[in-house]
């Protein structure tokens, strides 16, 4: 339906499907979040909490309808087997574009729990949604530069004791934690400024994943570790709403999780800090050789030339 509707126009009646969504759903969800605090009483906890999540579904589902009516767009994906609604997963993917968490909401939806993942502690304050994710208890962190935490080494060590209560929390009831071990999105001015050894990702941190490995170890159902491109280059989110995003392929790996890592202190445990790194860069140097076999040649060819800001697209 779109060819024919200029990208303009589709973009701007997404754009307002999307708020009119966001704003029907946002009471509904606060009053789960107000009940949940005024009543503090187990049953009633876990019910808004379930309540909350079905409100989350439903604003998804809303939203990914008419992004399949706004968008032209061919999906390439390879998923494991026995995904679960009702199980507990550390999803962990590289990290490309502003539109990766919209494509991941996307493709799990109703195969796995709702994704949750670490916000930055200033993202409370965006407009309704700074809220939404709070009312979602998204767990909310403080980013140090590394000469702060140069100085402030406690920091360090106050941010993982943050994650590890938070991962403690999510015990309680199934969920899917989401992270990007890249930490920013990839371009390749910042690969270079880094000195990362791969070429099309920038170097993963595995202190998050430990957090969640060593809490949550005896409950995840697995580790998803997800590669994702865009073979038509780095889109933004107008883009998406806009139906030019084209082409996406997605690859999902089931990941082997040590029994031995549960318990275990990353900060403290040095054996245990220099194994997880290790495995982590080896994850990250398959993924590195999986990427530039999904984009194909002519698209890594254009990945190369980008600019600092990542976006080698096609405009249709």
């Amino acid at each position: 339906m779109n060819r024919y509707v200029p990208a303009p126009v589709i973009g701007s009646v997404a754009f307002v499907a999307f708020v009119l969504n966001t704003l029907f759903w946002f009471p509904f969800l606060m009053a789960t979040a107000i009940v949940r605090i005024v009543v503090p009483w187990g049953p009633v906890v876990g019910a808004c909490r379930r309540a909350a999540e079905w409100i989350a579904a439903s604003w998804i589902r809303f939203n990914v309808a008419g992004l399949k009516v706004a968008e032209r767009m061919t999906w390439q994906v390879t998923l494991p087997d026995g995904l679960q609604r009702r199980g507990w997963y550390l999803v962990t993917s590289n990290h490309r574009s502003a539109v990766d968490i919209v494509i991941l909401q996307w493709l799990f939806l109703d195969r796995i729990p709702m994704l949750k993942f670490f916000l930055k502690s200033e993202l409370i304050w965006v407009p309704v949604l700074g809220l939404a994710w709070w009312a979602l208890e998204f767990p909310f962190m403080r980013r140090y530069r590394r000469d702060v935490l140069e100085r402030r080494p406690d920091l360090k060590r106050r941010d993982l004791d943050t994650t590890r209560r938070v991962c403690e929390r999510f015990r309680d009831a199934p969920v899917s934690i989401l992270n990007f071990l890249e930490g920013t999105r990839f371009t390749p001015a910042k690969r270079d400024r880094r000195g990362s050894p791969y070429r099309h990702l920038l170097a993963p941190r595995a202190g998050g994943v430990a957090q969640v490995v060593s809490t949550l170890g005896d409950r995840l159902s697995s580790w998803l570790d997800v590669t994702i491109v865009y073979p038509r280059g780095t889109p933004t989110f107008w883009h998406l709403i806009s139906g030019q995003v084209g082409e996406v392929r997605v690859h999902v790996d089931p990941v082997p999780i040590d029994p031995a890592w549960t318990g275990r202190d990353y900060e403290a445990d040095l054996p245990f800090r220099a194994e997880l790194q290790e495995f982590v860069r080896g994850l990250w140097s398959v993924k590195d050789g999986r990427v530039a076999s999904m984009l194909g040649p002519q698209a890594g060819a254009a990945e190369a030339a980008a600019t600092d800001e990542g976006r080698v697209f096609e405009e249709q």
